[in-house]
C-alpha cells in the first residue's frame, strides 16, 4: 500500500467527532512529550522541539486545521511553561518566534493537504460510481440490444470500415472475428434484396439520408432472416459526410407473422370470391368493408359501389318492413340472427335470398362489426312450393288407397267371418246333426213302441246321453267365446289333480304312459272346476291322440312369476301353471298357430271336434290367464295353462248344496214365450207339486194383475218379443205387490244378459233339470224379499 492510499484510509472523508480528534490529537502530543524527555532529559520533555511537528500533522490531517491550531498553541503553552519552570539563561524569544511561525506552515500546509487528500478520494468514488454505473448502463443496453434483437453499427464513409457490436453479428448470422464493412454484409444479403439495399447506401452518401429498411440475409446454415436498418448520417465542421451510424433489427418474427397474415387474408379472398354464396365484413356503423365477387355479380356493381351500397333499394316492396325491423333488432343484439326475403338481382329477377349475421371482436373482445353470408334460396322455395303440392297430392293418393285397403280389409274380414261361421255352423251342425239323430231315433222307437217298457228306458237314456252331449258342446263353444257363466271356487290345484288322476288314466288307457307330478303344494287359483276338469281332459286326450303306442305323457304342476311379454297375452304376476306334455309327432309353426281355432282339427274325420282346445284357450283366457304351446315335428308338444295364483283359502269356498227337499205347493206364474220350453217347465213344476199359471210377454203383466195377490212366485224369461224384457215385467210386478219372489230365466250369454246385471233376482240358466229348478225355488223362498225400485 503507498503512503498516500495509507494516507488516504487514515482521513476520514467527513469531519471526525470531537471526542475522535481529541483523542488523536492528545495521544500525538503525549508520544512527543515522551520522546522528547527520553531523549534529551525529562525536564526538557515539555520545551520547544521539533517533535510537535508531527503532532501538527497528525492534528491537522486527521481532525482538520482547527485541531492543527490546538495543538499548536497546547506546544507553544507547554514550552513556555517549561521554560519558565527551568530557566536556561539564554534568550530564546526569536527562537520562540520561529517555531510558532513554522508550526503556523506546518497546520496550514497539513490543512491544505488534507483537503486536497479528501477531494481526490472524493473524485475517486465518484469516478467508481460513474464507472459502475456506466458499466450497469452498458449491461442493461446489451441485454436490451440482445432482448429486442438490435444490433448497433458505426461505418466509415471514407474506409468503408465499421463497428459492430455483437447483436448485430447475431442478427447476421456471423462470427464476430469476422471484419465488419460494407461488403461484408453485401456478401449475405439475399440476392433478390441486394441491389435494393446498395442503392439505399448510395443514396445516404450522395444526399446524406438513410431512409428503413428491410431486407432478407441468408445465414451460412441457409435459413433467411428479415433485418430492418435504420441510420444517420454524420458530417464533419466543412459539412462533409464522413460516418454513418445505426441500428439494425432482428424482424423475422414479425415479418412472418406478417406473412402469415398477408397469406391467410389472400386465402381468405380467394375462398371467399370462389363461393357461390354472397360474403361480406361490415364495421360497427354497418358500413361494408368487404364484399366477395359473388356479391358483386348479384348487385353488378363495382367494388367500392358495393361497399356503399343500399340493399334497400333492392328488397321487394312487401318484404322490406318486416326486414328493417328485423335488421334493426338483430343488430341491436349483437347475436347471430338471420333474414330471409326477396331481392332483385343485377339483371332484375327477384330472387329469394337467406342471410346469417354473425358478430365478430377484436382482440380485446371488443364488438367491431359483422361477418355475413347469404344463400339464394330461390329454388328451394320452389322445390319446397312443390313438395307440398306433391305431399298434398300423395295424401291425396294414399287416403284413396288407404280407402281402398280398407274396403277390401273389410271385405277380406267379412269373407274371413263368413268362412269362420260356415266352418262353425258346418262343425256344430255335424254335431248337434248326430245328437238329434240319437234323440230323434229314441223318441221315434218310444213312440212306435209305447209297450215295450225295457226298450222304452233304453231308448230313454239313449236320449237323454245325447242331450247332455249336445249340453257340453254348447258350454265348450261359450267357453271358446268366453261367454261360458264360470262358477270360480278358490281350489288347490295339485288337490284336484290327484282326485282326477284316475279318471284321466281311465282316458289314456294301457297304450300310453302318463305320469302325474305335482309340484305346486298349497297353490290356490280361482277357477270352474268342471271347466277346469274338462280342460285337463282335453288336453290329455290330445296328447294321447298324438303320442304312437309306447309313448307317454307327463302331467306336472308349478308356479311361477311371469313378467311383462314373458308369454303372449298373458300379464305379469303370480302364477300356477299346469302342463302336459307328450312324445307325440308334434306340430309345425302353421299348425300350432291355429290349435285354439274351434272346429280346427289335425285328426281324421270323425276323429274329432276341434273344441278341445278351444275350450282350453276360452276358460284360462275367461279365469283371467292364458295358454302357451311349444312344439315341433317328431319332438312332441308342451301345452301349458296359466291360472292367476289366489291368496283366498279354500276353506273361504262356498259350501257345496245339500240335497233339495219338496217344499210346500206354491202358485206360480210361469212366463215364456217358447211354448215347448213352457209346457215342459210347466210339467217340472207341476211334477214337484206346484200349481202353474202361464203367460207370455205380452199379457203376462194383466194376468198377474187378474189374479191380483194370488200368486207366491214369478218365473219368467229374461229376452221377450217387444220392448218390454223379463226385469221390467219383474220391476212391474214387485211394485205392484212388495215383496214377490221372482226367479229369472234366460238361455242367452254374453250382452244379451246386460239387463240382468243389477237386478236384485237370481238368474236360472237353460238348459235346467228338475233338480236345478227346485233348489232355485228353494233357494228364492228361504230368502229374504229383495227391495226393488220400478224401472
Amino acid at each position: 500500500m503507498t503512503p498516500v492510499e495509507w494516507t488516504l484510509r487514515f482521513i476520514p472523508r467527513r469531519s471526525p467527532s470531537f471526542l475522535a480528534a481529541l483523542t488523536v490529537s492528545s495521544t500525538a502530543m503525549v508520544l512527543a512529550i515522551l520522546a522528547r524527555g527520553a531523549f534529551l532529559g525529562w525536564p526538557n520533555g515539555a520545551s520547544l522541539s521539533a517533535t510537535y511537528f508531527p503532532v501538527y500533522i497528525v492534528a491537522s490531517l486527521y481532525g482538520g486545521r482547527r485541531w492543527g491550531w490546538a495543538t499548536l498553541a497546547i506546544s507553544l503553552a507547554l514550552g513556555l511553561s517549561n521554560r519558565m519552570a527551568f530557566p536556561t539563561g539564554v534568550s530564546e524569544q526569536g527562537i520562540y518566534f520561529l517555531f510558532a511561525a513554522s508550526g503556523a506552515i506546518t497546520v496550514v500546509v497539513a490543512g491544505a493537504l488534507r483537503d486536497t487528500l479528501v477531494r481526490l478520494e472524493e473524485a475517486r468514488l465518484d469516478q467508481n460510481l460513474t464507472q459502475s454505473a456506466l458499466d450497469r448502463s452498458e449491461v442493461r443496453l446489451r441485454l436490451a440490444q440482445d432482448a429486442g434483437s438490435v444490433g448497433l453499427w458505426d461505418w466509415d464513409v471514407a474506409t468503408g470500415e465499421g463497428v459492430w457490436s455483437p447483436t448485430l453479428y447475431r442478427n447476421l448470422g456471423l462470427d464476430p472475428v469476422r471484419d465488419a464493412n460494407v461488403r461484408s454484409l453485401l456478401d449475405i444479403i439475399h440476392p433478390d434484396d441486394r441491389e435494393k439495399v446498395r442503392q439505399v447506401n448510395i443514396i445516404a452518401v450522395k444526399e446524406g439520408r438513410m431512409d428503413p429498411i428491410e431486407y432478407r440475409v441468408v445465414w451460412p446454415d441457409g435459413s433467411i432472416h428479415w433485418l430492418l436498418s435504420r441510420g444517420e448520417m454524420l458530417r464533419d465542421d466543412d459539412g462533409v459526410i464522413v460516418r454513418a451510424v445505426g441500428v439494425n433489427i432482428d424482424v423475422t418474427e414479425r415479418r412472418m407473422a406478417f406473412e402469415q397474415v398477408r397469406e391467410s387474408e389472400a386465402r381468405f379472398r380467394a375462398l371467399a370470391d370462389s363461393a357461390p354464396v354472397l360474403l361480406w365484413v361490415s364495421k360497427t356503423d354497418g358500413q361494408r368493408e368487404f364484399v366477395n365477387q359473388a356479391y358483386l355479380a348479384f348487385l353488378g356493381t363495382t367494388y367500392e359501389q358495393a361497399l356503399h351500397f343500399d340493399w334497400r333499394d333492392r328488397l321487394h316492396p312487401d318484404d322490406l318492413p318486416r326486414i328493417m325491423q328485423e335488421q334493426v333488432a338483430g343488430e341491436a343484439s349483437r347475436q347471430l340472427f338471420t333474414l330471409e326475403a326477396r331481392y332483385t338481382q343485377a339483371d332484375g329477377a327477384w330472387r329469394w335470398i337467406r342471410s346469417y349475421s354473425q358478430p365478430r371482436y377484436g382482440p380485446e373482445r371488443d364488438f367491431i362489426g359483422f361477418i355475413g353470408i347469404a344463400f339464394d334460396v330461390t329454388d328451394a322455395k320452389q322445390a319446397e312450393a312443390d313438395l307440398k303440392h306433391i305431399n298434398q297430392l300423395l295424401a291425396d293418393s294414399v287416403k284413396a288407397a288407404l280407402a281402398e285397403r280398407d274396403e277390401a280389409e273389410t271385405a277380406l274380414r267379412h269373407a274371413q267371418k263368413l268362412e269362420a261361421v260356415g266352418q262353425l255352423t258346418g262343425g256344430v251342425a255335424h254335431d248337434f246333426n248326430n245328437l238329434l239323430t240319437v234323440i230323434i231315433g229314441a223318441l221315434d222307437l218310444i213312440q212306435r213302441h209305447p209297450a215295450d217298457a225295457d226298450r222304452r228306458e233304453r231308448m230313454i237314456d239313449a236320449a237323454l246321453g245325447a242331450a247332455r252331449r249336445g249340453e257340453r258342446l254348447t258350454g265348450q263353444l261359450l267357453a271358446f267365446s268366453r261367454r261360458q257363466a264360470l262358477k270360480p271356487e278358490a281350489i288347490v290345484i295339485d288337490d284336484l289333480l290327484v282326485d282326477a288322476e284316475p279318471l284321466l288314466r281311465r282316458a289314456v288307457g294301457e297304450a300310453v304312459s302318463l305320469s302325474v307330478a305335482p309340484a305346486a303344494p298349497g297353490a290356490v287359483a280361482m277357477i270352474d272346476t268342471g271347466q277346469f276338469e274338462a280342460a285337463v281332459m282335453n288336453l290329455v286326450v290330445n296328447a294321447r291322440d298324438a303320442v304312437a303306442s309306447g309313448g307317454s305323457i307327463r302331467l306336472e304342476t308349478g308356479v311361477c312369476e311371469l313378467t311383462e311379454g314373458e308369454v303372449p297375452e298373458i300379464q305379469a304376476g303370480p302364477y300356477v301353471r299346469v302342463g302336459v306334455h307328450d312324445t307325440g309327432v308334434g306340430m309345425d309353426e302353421a299348425t300350432v298357430a291355429r290349435v285354439f281355432d274351434p272346429f280346427f282339427t289335425t285328426k281324421e274325420i270323425g276323429k274329432g271336434t276341434g273344441l278341445g282346445l278351444s275350450q282350453v284357450y276360452g276358460f284360462a283366457r275367461q279365469s283371467g290367464g292364458g295358454v302357451s304351446i311349444d312344439s315341433a315335428p317328431g319332438k312332441g308338444a308342451s301345452v301349458r295353462l296359466y291360472l292367476p295364483r289366489s291368496t283366498i283359502s279354500p276353506l273361504e269356498a262356498e259350501p257345496g248344496t245339500v240335497a233339495v227337499a219338496l217344499g210346500p205347493a206354491l202358485r206360480i206364474l210361469l212366463v215364456e214365450d217358447d211354448t215347448e220350453v213352457g209346457d215342459l217347465v210347466a210339467m217340472m213344476l207341476e211334477d214337484l207339486n206346484h200349481q202353474v199359471f202361464r203367460a207370455d210377454g205380452a199379457t203376462a203383466f194383466a194376468r198377474f194383475m187378474e189374479t191380483g195377490q194370488a200368486f207366491d212366485l214369478l218365473i219368467t224369461d229374461l229376452i221377450m218379443p217387444g220392448a218390454k224384457t223379463g226385469v221390467d215385467l219383474a220391476h212391474d210386478a214387485v211394485k205392484a205387490r212388495p215383496g214377490l219372489p221372482v226367479i229369472l230365466s234366460s238361455g242367452y250369454t254374453g250382452e244379451a244378459l246386460a239387463s240382468a246385471d243389477g237386478a236384485p233376482w237370481p238368474l236360472l240358466r237353460k238348459p235346467y233339470a228338475a233338480d236345478a229348478l227346485a233348489q232355485a225355488i228353494q233357494d228364492v223362498m228361504a230368502s229374504p224379499a229383495p227391495v226393488a225400485t220400478a224401472g
